[in-house]
């Protein structure tokens, strides 16, 4: 299983452009194959930042998804928002047992 999170910081007069560019993609990706949850998060102490948790249950479900057209079309467009560097940190994991 991998994990990825994906730290965006927008730029405030683009927050709504934003959030209405990046719901396509959750969606979409949501409903990939390997896909195992696709999460946006708020940060609860910084106003325009957030971060995507994705889980995929492989290598060959992300590089599908990096393939596809709805996560290529929203990374074209992504740096209209941001006003620093993606920050992309990807985690080897599996479920613990209890």
């Amino acid at each position: 299983m991998l994990i990825i999170h994906a730290g965006f910081t927008i730029d405030s007069a683009k927050h709504e452009e934003f959030l209405k560019e990046i719901s396509p993609l959750i969606d979409a990706s949501r409903a990939e194959e390997g896909n195992i949850s696709y999460d946006l998060y708020k940060h609860t102490e910084k106003e325009n930042v957030y971060t995507m948790v994705e889980v995929w249950q492989d290598p060959q479900a992300v590089e599908s998804h990096n393939k596809s057209s709805h996560f290529t079309s929203f990374t074209a467009a992504a740096g209209n928002f941001l006003t620093a560097p993606l920050d992309v940190k990807v985690f080897n994991g599996e479920p613990l047992k209890r």
